[in-house]
């Protein structure tokens, strides 16, 4: 069964937790500050990590960009918090959350949100290098080229050209992807225009050919500008 970290001070929530999931098979480790979630993190391997937000110490939000940035971690993240505002949830998913639960949640809505994440996970990272003409990604190192040249994005900026390539040539309607970025909790109506703005900042902007195209009324598109 499923193996999952819990990095949360609330003795009532972890406990809450243990007694609905052990039961069903689950395998369940806790951390009660970040210093300890993140010794656990990188010396065990687990299908999903629940990390609340206000943590003693290091908050949720820096120690999940240090599993990112710094341990490469890629292992799927829901944020657990009562912050709720548009900007705590951007501030989440950038430093590299997959979704976001506003406390009190449903444990039930928690078991669906954690399976879906890791059935996304392990859809996403079966194929680990990505072509599409002379762009190419690869999800076990985090890296992303265009003509060789190294390109940089925020973490959801990457799963943004992520979900593009994989779907490629096909369009992702705005829906579709903002449902493989963010899940079930979408920040704001313009967070997808925006972080997508800093995508083609990167991806196009400093090239000859467009390769990111928007059908309006339809959705989005990668192309091999030089196949068409």
């Amino acid at each position: 069964m499923y193996k999952i970290l819990i990095i949360e001070d609330n003795p009532d929530i972890v406990a809450n937790i243990y007694a609905f999931f052990e039961p069903k098979g689950f395998e369940l480790d806790n951390a009660h500050n970040s210093l300890s979630g993140l010794a656990l993190a990188s010396s065990n391997r687990y299908d999903v990590i629940l990390l609340d937000v206000m943590l003693p110490g290091m908050d949720g939000t820096k120690l999940c960009k240090t599993l990112r940035e710094e341990l490469h971690d890629k292992t799927p993240v829901l944020m657990l918090t009562a912050r709720d505002t548009v900007l705590d949830k951007v501030a989440g998913f950038d430093s590299g959350a997959d979704d976001y639960l506003v406390k009190p949640f449903s444990l039930v809505e928690l078991e669906a949100r954690i399976k879906a994440l890791i059935r996304r996970h392990q859809d996403e990272h079966f194929q680990h290098n990505i072509e599409v003409g002379k762009l190419s990604l690869n999800t076990e190192e985090h890296s992303i080229k265009r003509e060789d040249k190294p390109l940089k994005l925020t973490p959801t900026g990457f799963k943004i050209l992520h979900t593009l390539m994989i779907a490629s040539p096909r369009v992702v309607s705005k829906t579709e992807l903002e449902e493989k970025v963010w899940g079930q909790d979408v920040p704001s109506s313009d967070a997808l225009r925006t972080h997508l703005h800093s995508v083609r900042a990167q991806v196009d902007k400093p090239f000859d050919k467009v390769m990111i195209v928007t059908m309006a009324g339809v959705g989005y598109q990668i192309i091999d500008p030089d196949k068409v």
